[in-house]
């Protein structure tokens, strides 16, 4: 642990706070159908796409019919990608010559994409056409962000909205999170990847030799396009197999600062957004120093886990100086160092992005039980793209119950009574979530073709299992690499997890939405609980921290805790 390492956070820290701000008023007047600077250019073709779709603009939705589209389109997006894999090698922009993905990896990485999960049980060089990587993938990055910004979206409108019948038109909000959010920023951060050496080009793959004189293949393609929605819209899935830690996708100190900063800047800036439109900004401040405190402690304890030399490595100098980094560099690009590891694998794994510069597989025990842990809070510690903020709205509401019952009065939320439909729903989303985890690790360590995919045996091999699981029910998209999860079992176990993980969650969320819209407002009392002090954030983060957390502590003894204590005694697997 270095002071280097410190300032870097630190400025991190401090850049995503500024930027935050004005994006966050910014969306909040764009999804409130309120004039911004981008209007003389961009309602022009808003109205051109409504007037094509056959979009009422005018015309909003109650829960159930956001719900229904949303599912819809989800859907159709799904069996699109799934076609344009399976038919890839017929299409155009495959100077490879690659065939078609087989059947059941097909499902998963469609699946994968259409719920901004991005998990890739395939190696993309090898495996994905530039046809397939752009319309296929890198379309879905679009969409499936715009999806979580909509209905992240729909919500914060259900609490705002007094007595009123609709949460908003989801083809409305999901045109404008791609026309005024996600398109804007990418089209400035594409070409400064571009300058910092990202590629961008729909060449051949380059033939060449090395210094030993031995054939070598070197893949190109459109990266650099994909690479600014990879990271903007938390999807993570990388254009090569080593996603981020590869030179050709992340090439620059420049580059992977902003890297990091692109998967923490619109889950943030939505906080703020809930401030604006919920007419409490000190609400919005209180959720986001929740969250922040949250992903704090994660990356000091990264930080810290893999700072520490290998007990079992002897005679080499582990130690942090001027010349090396020290601690653990096994997985890790010696060009990021451990600090720069630590900040992104706290950050991919906080906001559901799940890219990732270093291999997660390769961190220390405890570093590793991190990372799983930081998914395992449900993907709120600002999480994907609208996806982190509804999830921490839905812990918002049990912090309210929980408080209410405390003071034996009804809880209020912003001038809304929580009643018992609000908790059901919440509690809902909150169940669906370990249920999925720990069923399908469960099935998978008692079954043949669930531990014919780990490569470690004891402990480790379970927190491959694990890992996988939670970053599929959870959206997020990264592994414990050892793990061989291009077979059947887990290609079609995952797949159904990550649908399952993403519109299971949000059905009972939207529900939630409609049903607060509906209720009146009713004016502060000395018994109501403010939601904008300190002691709420308090509040806030021990019932994240005792529902999510203690809920998946027996999982994490049997895997990464104990792994742990055997290496301190000599043991390894």
């Amino acid at each position: 642990m270095t002071a280097n390492g410190w300032l870097q956070f630190l400025l991190f820290i401090v850049v995503l706070v500024v930027l935050m701000q004005p994006l966050g008023l910014y969306m909040a007047r764009v999804f409130e159908g309120e004039r911004t600077f981008l209007d003389r250019l961009l309602k022009p073709i808003e109205r051109l796409i409504f007037r094509l779709s056959g979009v009422k603009a005018d015309t909003e939705m109650n829960w159930r019919e956001y719900t229904a589209a949303m599912l819809l389109f989800s859907f159709v997006s799904l069996l699109l990608t799934y076609v344009i894999e399976r038919v890839q090698h017929i299409l155009p922009w495959n100077p490879q010559g690659l065939a078609g993905v087989e059947p059941a990896l097909a499902w998963n990485t469609a699946a994968s994409f259409t719920t901004n999960t991005n998990w890739q049980s395939y190696v993309p060089e090898t495996t994905m056409s530039y046809f397939t990587q752009m319309v296929g993938l890198a379309y879905h990055n679009f969409l499936s962000a715009a999806v979580g910004i909509a209905v992240a979206i729909a919500l914060v409108r259900g609490i705002a909205r007094r007595q009123a019948q609709t949460i908003g038109n989801f083809w409305v909000d999901a045109t404008r999170s791609i026309l005024y959010v996600l398109v804007p920023i990418c089209l400035i951060f594409t070409p400064i990847l571009i300058e910092q050496g990202v590629i961008q080009n729909l060449k051949p793959y380059t033939q060449a030799r090395t210094v030993e004189n031995q054939a070598q293949t070197i893949a190109q393609g459109p990266v650099a396009s994909q690479e600014a929605i990879k990271m903007l819209g938390t999807n993570g899935g990388g254009f090569f197999n080593t996603n981020s830690a590869h030179p050709f996708e992340n090439p620059t100190p420049l580059t992977n600062f902003l890297e990091i900063l692109a998967i923490f800047l619109i889950p943030a800036a939505l906080t703020v957004t809930l401030g604006q439109m919920a007419k409490s900004p000190g609400h919005g401040w209180a959720v986001f120093a929740c969250m922040s405190f949250l992903f704090l402690v994660a990356l000091v304890s990264i930080y810290w886990a893999e700072s520490h030399p290998h007990p079992l490595v002897q005679g080499v100098d582990q130690h942090a100086s001027a010349l090396q980094s020290g601690g653990n560099l096994e997985g890790k690009e010696v060009r990021f160092g451990i600090a720069n590891t630590a900040l992104f694998a706290a950050a991919t794994t906080d906001a559901s992005c799940g890219a990732v510069n270093g291999m997660h597989d390769s961190f220390t025990p405890l570093g590793g039980m991190v990372v799983l842990a930081n998914i395992m809070l449900g993907e709120i510690v600002f999480g994907g793209v609208g996806s982190g903020l509804y999830g921490m709205l839905i812990y918002v509401v049990l912090a309210v119950f929980i408080a209410g019952l405390m003071v034996g009065r009804t809880p209020e939320y912003l001038g809304k009574k929580i009643e018992a439909f609000d908790v059901k729903m919440a509690m809902l989303y909150v169940l669906i979530f370990p249920l999925l985890i720990l069923t399908f690790t469960a099935i998978s360590i008692l079954c043949p073709a669930g531990l014919s995919g780990i490569t470690n045996p004891g402990p480790h091999g379970l927190s491959q299992i694990l890992y996988a699981f939670t970053s599929a029910a959870g959206n997020n998209g990264s592994a414990f690499g050892g793990i061989n999860a291009n077979t059947n079992w887990f290609n079609i176990t995952l797949g159904f997890t990550m649908l399952s993980g993403r519109f299971l969650m949000m059905i009972p969320m939207l529900a939630l939405a409609g049903n607060l819209a509906l209720k009146k407002s009713v004016p502060p009392s000395p018994g109501t609980f403010p939601v904008n002090t300190g002691l709420f954030t308090v509040l806030l983060t021990c019932v994240i921290l005792i529902v999510g957390a203690l809920t998946f502590f027996p999982a994490l003894s049997l895997g990464p805790i104990l792994e742990h204590l055997l290496l301190n005694h000599g043991t390894l697997f």
